[in-house]
């Protein structure tokens, strides 16, 4: 079984770290790719040698050749692309998060249900080997009972942040549910759900501190685990150069694991015996690991490790810090 992919919105998301995938995995092409401008969508097409190039939803969904869709546009689009492709008989691959809030993620799943679809989420990082050996060291209990985990991320603000002419839709509510903890933040929450298991409970403060654009700037918050793992976490995107940092830090009954989410450190294993480091790369095309595990489920030979459930977790935790479940 060949899965045909078509692509909803091949903007820059799509040139390296996703798209190439679709073609150089075994089983996989790309068949199709829609976009509004349709010189670029055929700039697209060309380029990366694919058979058809759209500017519209229904025509992409139409082509009989198209059996699995992958939703890259800003969040606001999400569900209903989503939504869309699962009632045409497709396969979804969604880009993270999810969608704006839990509510429109549960009514995602509701429609792959009741058309007999899988819908499967960008959280690509559970396949990375970077993250995959954090889990060994953790599973194997080089640390003990994990018991308590600490999230840091500080950057400083994009030049475009500061004119409202030049600012980016990542930092408009109405397009990506809120400003950058909501594009950036997702990441690091799936990745303790990955790690770590299931968040039960969470509480949070957010703040817009630096003025710069109307979406949270800043936000702590607090999580536990149904593990009992207890963790803290703070976020804040208007911070000096010198203090940015990407930090997270597994600490446990016999040593601890420190690990970052988007600068991809060496991982530090500290425990009595003293300090291990391990330096993964990552591969040319980022996104490629998570895809190929989502064609070896579809191909009945494997499974994918982020499919809608656990991506669905992530906005609930991200729905309960900011106060609204």
């Amino acid at each position: 079984m060949t899965i045909n992919w078509g692509i909803i919105g091949c903007g820059d998301v799509c040139e390296i770290k996703s798209g190439p995938a679709f073609y150089k995995i075994e089983g996989s092409t790309l068949t199709a790719v829609m976009r509004r401008d349709g010189n670029k969508a055929a700039d697209f097409a060309k380029r990366h040698g694919v058979k058809s190039a759209y500017t519209t939803t229904e025509e992409l969904l139409a082509d009989t050749n198209v059996n699995a869709v992958y939703v890259a546009t800003p969040p606001h689009l999400h569900k209903q692309y989503t939504i869309q492709a699962l009632k045409a008989g497709k396969t979804v691959y969604v880009e993270k998060p999810m969608a704006l809030n839990y509510a429109e993620c549960e009514e995602m799943i509701k429609v792959a249900n009741e058309n007999n679809q899988k819908l499967f989420v960008a959280y690509y990082r559970r396949s990375l080997p970077y993250f995959e050996k954090v889990k060994e060291l953790i599973d194997k209990e080089f640390i003990g009972k994990p018991v308590a985990v600490e999230v840091k991320q500080f950057r400083s603000p994009f030049g475009s942040d500061f004119e409202a002419d030049t600012q980016t839709w990542r930092v408009k509510s109405d397009v990506a549910g809120g400003g950058y903890f909501y594009d950036l933040a997702p990441h690091t929450i799936d990745i303790l759900d990955f790690l770590l298991g299931k968040i039960t409970d969470a509480k949070g403060f957010s703040a817009n501190l630096g003025g710069l654009y109307r979406t949270e700037d800043t936000v702590s918050a607090c999580f536990q685990f149904e593990s009992g793992v207890l963790g803290t976490g703070l976020w804040s995107f208007v911070t000096e150069s010198k203090s940015n940092i990407d930090s997270v830090e597994i600490l446990g009954t016999k040593g601890k694991i420190s690990f970052a989410i988007f600068d991809f450190i060496p991982i530090k294993l500290i425990t009595s015996e003293g300090i291990q480091e391990f330096e993964i790369g990552n591969p040319q095309h980022i996104q490629q690991p998570l895809i190929e595990t989502i064609v070896k489920e579809l191909s009945g030979k494997g499974y994918c490790p982020s499919p809608a459930t656990s991506g669905t977790r992530t906005s609930w935790v991200i729905d309960k810090i900011f106060g609204k479940l």
